[in-house]
């Protein structure tokens, strides 16, 4: 009888049989690594090589002058760059922390609570994974105008707040949750939000974060609400500002700063992803799946 061999697919010490594994995944992962690399490479590049035919994918003699030519520039503004972070740290909190709360609560309730047309809601919400921001611009800027939201705060947070995928993600987590765990708890005579913040919470700690780095990626970049919402300067986001600075005074030497922007916008999604890397894992694999 031949020796039973169990499954290696994830040991806990290295193994040989994952050498093949290893050589079709590490080419795959390099590849997706290049985008990263190249945003390095870019922003650290002296202009001739921003321009240079044909384009070097690596840079040769890194400069910091888009940097400094970068915050030469925001020093000059007649708006203070701190208003810019200030506006888009403030945005950026108040639509992550109500994102991740109000889908939270809602996949508590279509997950674990019994009401008539829960599973309509649901498929409204998977119905709405289907659209892409352009696709829901006029509705949006119509609904912001009537409801007098233009030039507020409340115009860069609230169009964002609502996240089909967030709350897809949460249900489908919170699925996973032993019902026989919350009918304990309501026979010791705990109420609805009592389970949802003792036992629902603590559990899915996992799709919280997952669904808490999906907005900040969403909000953290967004430029549209800030064109489209809002017409005072001093209600502007970070990264509208930094877009304007590609096409401010001289068209060529603003690549070098756009160039440094686009870096400076997106290391706090990289270290944020890099933070919470092993919950997003986590997450897709118990809710993509099932």
């Amino acid at each position: 009888m031949a020796r039973y061999r169990k499954n290696y697919i994830n040991p806990k010490r290295f193994d040989r049989s994952q050498i093949k594994i290893m050589l079709i995944l590490l080419p795959l992962a390099l590849f997706m690594l290049l985008p990263i690399v190249f945003i390095f490479c870019h922003a650290f590049k002296p202009m001739d090589e921003l321009f240079a035919y044909p384009p070097r994918f690596f840079v040769i003699r890194p400069t910091l002058d888009n940097f400094y030519k970068l915050f030469r520039t925001t020093s000059t503004s007649a708006i203070p760059i701190g208003r810019y972070v200030f506006n888009t740290f403030l945005v950026t909190l108040t639509t992550v922390t109500g994102s991740v709360f109000i889908s939270t609560l809602a996949a508590f309730a279509l997950s674990k609570l019994r009401f008539k047309g829960k599973v309509t809601l649901m498929e409204i919400n998977n119905a709405a994974l289907m659209f892409v921001p352009v696709s829901v611009m006029i509705p949006r800027y119509l609904i912001i105008n009537a409801l007098g939201l233009i030039d507020t705060y409340f115009a860069l947070i609230l169009p964002l707040m609502a996240m089909p995928v967030c709350l897809f993600l949460i249900k489908q987590f919170t699925d996973q949750v032993p019902d026989s765990l919350i009918e304990a708890a309501y026979i010791e005579g705990a109420g609805d939000f009592t389970v949802y913040r003792r036992i629902i919470l603590p559990l899915i700690k996992p799709a919280v974060a997952t669904g808490a780095i999906l907005s900040f990626q969403q909000v953290w970049g967004d430029v549209m609400s800030s064109s489209y919402y809002i017409s005072n300067e001093t209600l502007r986001t970070l990264p509208f500002y930094m877009n304007t600075l590609t096409g401010a005074g001289n068209v060529i030497a603003g690549q070098g700063m756009a160039a440094a922007a686009g870096l400076v916008m997106f290391v706090p999604n990289l270290a944020l992803f890099v933070i919470l890397q092993s919950n997003v894992m986590n997450t897709m694999a118990h809710s993509g799946l099932k």
